[in-house]
């Protein structure tokens, strides 16, 4: 049976690989984020570019128990900021033309259930 010790580690490695490779997206794919980002905030390029740094930044800062507080808080802050977007894609209908589109409950789905989730998950491992 597994302790809630490493349990908890394997969940805090899981949420280092997905900050990572979410932040790395953002460099590799910023076609995917621009269309995400909603109108009325200037500087879309900059938004993604700041917002994958954040995301490998805090991710890397995750590792060290010195550093996991202030990288989680870091998250939450960033996944909070993230929030219009969210708000912003089911405004649009959950599809973005040659891009992203998925099911309207979907959209919903990601921002009352998984995003909290997320948010959850991220103050549980930065202790």
């Amino acid at each position: 049976m597994l302790s809630f010790k490493l349990i908890k580690a394997i969940f805090l490695v899981i949420l280092i690989l997905f900050m990572f490779v979410a932040g790395i997206n953002h460099f590799f794919n910023p076609q995917f984020y621009f269309p995400l980002i909603p109108d009325y905030l200037p500087y879309p390029k900059t938004i993604n570019l700041v917002s994958g740094i954040l995301e490998v930044v805090f991710a890397l800062l995750l590792i060290s128990r010195n550093t996991r507080k202030f990288a989680g808080y870091g998250i939450i802050v960033l996944l909070i900021l993230f929030i219009p977007s969210h708000v912003y894609f089911i405004k649009i209908g959950a599809c973005v033309p040659g891009g992203l589109c998925t099911p309207l409950w979907v959209a919903w789905l990601r921002l009352l259930i998984i995003h909290p989730l997320l948010l959850l998950w991220t103050w549980s491992i930065s202790d």
